[in-house]
Order: structure tokens, then C-alpha cells, then sequence
């Protein structure tokens, strides 16, 4: 099976909006733990340094946790 390689780098997108909401990457787990997202401190540092493709429904997550829009996600970013 041929793995899916991510074509945007969003993941300093996401370190820089939690980085801006003073949280801990275990504080955003916690919290997408809490929303029902069943996610780990290890795969969430994996979204960060696109190591892993992010989920629809970790980045819905992730925009009501940072109150951020989804454009943010994607500021200042190049096809690969």
C-alpha cells in the first residue's frame, strides 16, 4: 500500500497557532481527548512536523481550540 505523502507543510501553521495560544502540545491533546478525538502527544507531534496527514475532524479540533479561522492554517504556504 503506497503511503500519502502530505503536499502542504501545515504543521508550523499549527505548532505557530499553539505557540500563540500559550498551550503545551499535552494541553491540546488533553483538549482534543476531552472533544472525543482519540489522539496521542506522539501523533500530535507528528501533524506538527508533517509526519502524519491531519484528520478533517482534527483540524475542525484544532480551529475551535487555537479560536483561530481556517485560513490561518494555511497563511504563507507553497505546493510541494
Amino acid at each position: 500500500m503506497q503511503k500519502i505523502r502530505p503536499d502542504m507543510d501545515i504543521g508550523k501553521n499549527i505548532q505557530r497557532l499553539r505557540n500563540d495560544s500559550k498551550m503545551t502540545q499535552d494541553q491540546v491533546v488533553a483538549k482534543m481527548n476531552v472533544m472525543g478525538l482519540n489522539i496521542s502527544k506522539s501523533t500530535y507531534a507528528k501533524l506538527e512536523t508533517n509526519r502524519m496527514n491531519i484528520r478533517v475532524s482534527e483540524l475542525v479540533a484544532l480551529k475551535i481550540i487555537f479560536n483561530a479561522e481556517f485560513n490561518d492554517f494555511f497563511e504563507n504556504l507553497n505546493l510541494k
